[in-house]
């Protein structure tokens, strides 16, 4: 009887469905969520820029990304995190070279409006499995973009042209090692284009970037 209570006081409501559940999110939810996973997330990790992904934008990886970001659920960015960082030990045995990891970051004014980086959660799931470094202020946002699913094309380019500077973790000792960037969504690659400009002019290396869900587009 007890214990049945207990149970019942540690159930959580999934924050995607709405059902109970004792998990961060349903089984049923989850099982949705590995239906998006990619079976072979190296397909575009390739130069100029290799981009390690773990699933397929939509469906209810679409919707749980979407709940994490606008409906204050950041314990989903972590589990995603977690997703991504053994997916990346499935795929990768890097001799010699421990990257070390830091997330596209949010403008002060949508950080403080949100309360949270879903790229800086994310980036610590990640950390939390592969056991690599986390310098969540390698890079700072200076410049407050529009939203890039609004704008497409040459706009994408332009609107994060030169919205990044060296962060706090940075700006005084660089890496010995190559960052990898990490992210939420990865589209056309705009975004982390321009991060990976800002890095490189400060001479510093980027090994590739990883993110939770590519789209269609590139």
């Amino acid at each position: 009887m007890f214990k049945n209570l207990l149970n019942l006081f540690l159930q959580n409501n999934c924050p995607i469905c709405q059902k109970t559940t004792p998990q961060v999110i349903c089984q049923y939810c989850n099982q949705q969520l590995q239906s998006r996973e990619l079976q072979n997330p190296k397909v575009i990790w390739k130069e100029p820029l290799p981009v390690f992904a773990w699933g397929n934008y939509g469906g209810t990886l679409k919707r749980a990304i979407a709940v994490m970001k606008y409906e204050n659920h950041p314990e989903i960015g972590r589990l995603l995190g977690q997703y991504l960082g053994e997916k990346w030990l499935l795929n990768f045995t890097l001799k010699n070279v421990s990257p070390v990891i830091v997330p596209i970051p949010l403008h002060s004014q949508k950080l403080k409006t949100r309360g949270f980086n879903q790229a800086e959660i994310i980036a610590q799931g990640f950390c939390e499995i592969t056991g690599l470094k986390l310098k969540a202020n390698g890079l700072s946002r200076t410049k407050n973009t529009q939203a890039q699913f609004n704008v497409s094309g040459k706009e994408r380019i332009e609107n994060v042209a030169n919205a990044f500077v060296l962060g706090s973790d940075f700006s005084r000792i660089p890496p010995s090692q190559p960052v990898l960037l990490i992210d939420d969504i990865y589209t056309t690659g705009a975004t982390v284009k321009s991060a990976t400009d800002t890095l490189n002019q400060n001479h510093i290396s980027v090994l590739g970037v990883a993110a939770v869900a590519k789209t269609g587009k590139r």
